[in-house]
This record gives C-alpha cells, structure tokens and sequence, in this order.
C-alpha cells in the first residue's frame, strides 16, 4: 500500500467535498455536481492505491475504477445507481454545450441529496479499508 498516495487522494476528495458544500451554499449546483463527482473519483482512487499494487488509472469513469478495484461486485442497487448518475457530471459539466442544459436540471433539493449521497459512499468506500 502506498499511504503517501492513499492519504494524498483522501485529502483532496475532502477538500473538494468542502469545496461541494460551500458552492451549494452559493446556490451553485453546477458545480456541487462536478465537485461531488470529484469527491467520488478522488475517494476511488485512494481506495485502488491502497488495495492494488499499481497506481490507479487516469480516469473519470467511476465504474471502471470501482470495478478495477473490486468495490463494484460489493456495492448494492443504489450505489450503483448514484456511481453511474454522478458519473455523467464530469464529461457534461465541462462542455459548454452541456452547461446549460445540465445546469437546468438541478436543484437545491437534488443538490443537497447529492453531497448527502455522496458522504455516504465516501464513508462506504472508507469502512472497506
């Protein structure tokens, strides 16, 4: 295990996690979206550090790094579910194209469930160490 790099993943996923909860206090859900992805991606990648001997791939997609680690197959439905919804607001969050249309789909209520959702599946993710 490389706990250099385990802690420096865990570190920035908080960081980004405070950075989620201070843009929803702004009423910016765009990026509470695009920072919670961060915090799961980020969460993931400290988890492969610590389980498996290589460095964790240079990825966004969350399935493939939950399933190269081996936390896929232990996961139930809805956190499945929430890997794959919040997966999308990294690839769309970026593109302005996809800005305006995304922007237009969330909420305060949906973007408080989402940092919710995802303290959850941080901790989840941290309990299995």
């Amino acid at each position: 295990m490389a706990t250099d790099k385990v802690a420096y993943w865990f570190d920035i996923a908080n960081y980004d996690l405070d950075t989620a909860e201070a843009m929803y206090q702004t009423g910016r859900w765009l990026y509470v979206a695009f920072m919670c992805h961060q915090v799961i991606e980020k969460t993931l990648k400290a988890y492969w550090c610590a389980t498996q001997s290589e460095d964790a791939p240079y990825t966004h997609n969350h399935m493939r790094l939950a399933e190269g680690c081996g936390l896929y197959d232990q996961m139930n439905d809805d956190q499945r579910d929430f890997l794959d919804t919040i997966t999308n607001f990294n690839i769309e969050a970026r593109y302005p194209e996809d800005k305006e249309a995304l922007a237009k789909t969330l909420t305060e209520h949906f973007c408080r469930q989402m940092i919710d959702e995802t303290k959850l599946l941080q901790q989840w993710i941290k309990e299995r160490l």
